[in-house]
């Protein structure tokens, strides 16, 4: 019976220090134009959803997208960092944990436009929103939302 026990604190330590980690906040650093808006509220929806997030303005943004190796028409009103992933426009919280989850070998993800409805953009979503893999090939779908 004790080393039942034993085991079983074990057991709880080594569950309790996996999900402690699982837990921690991933940490998001944003770019965007000074004058846009819902980068903003896209960088307060991260935050929401337990990202820390810092933002920096820049004037820069299609260069630094197109340094990251978003192609010209996929590019974001915003361009974050997160992870070691680049993750361009208005990507859903859900799409994110996914690829931190899956780790796949590309640069990162993007959601092109600025859909109606995707998180940090008002209104009501149209359509199921398309989420490309961006990588050294030409972009491909990641999933659809």
């Amino acid at each position: 019976m004790i080393r039942f026990v034993r085991l079983l604190a074990i057991w709880t330590v080594l569950t309790m220090t996996t999900m402690l980690h699982a837990e921690e906040a991933s940490e998001a650093v944003i770019y965007k134009n000074p004058q846009c808006s819902c980068c903003d509220e896209y960088a307060d929806y991260l935050r929401q959803n337990g990202f820390k997030v810092t933002v920096r303005e820049t004037h820069q943004l299609a260069p630094m997208s197109r340094k990251a190796g978003i192609p010209e028409n996929f590019e974001g009103c915003h361009l974050a960092y997160i992870d070691g992933y680049v993750v361009s426009g208005h990507v859903p919280v859900t799409a994110i944990r996914k690829l931190l989850k899956e780790r796949p070998a590309i640069v990162g993800i993007a959601l092109p436009g600025m859909p109606l409805g995707s998180p940090g953009m008002g209104g009501t979503k149209q359509e199921p929103f398309k989420l490309y893999e961006i990588g050294k090939a030409e972009p491909k779908l990641f999933m659809t939302e």
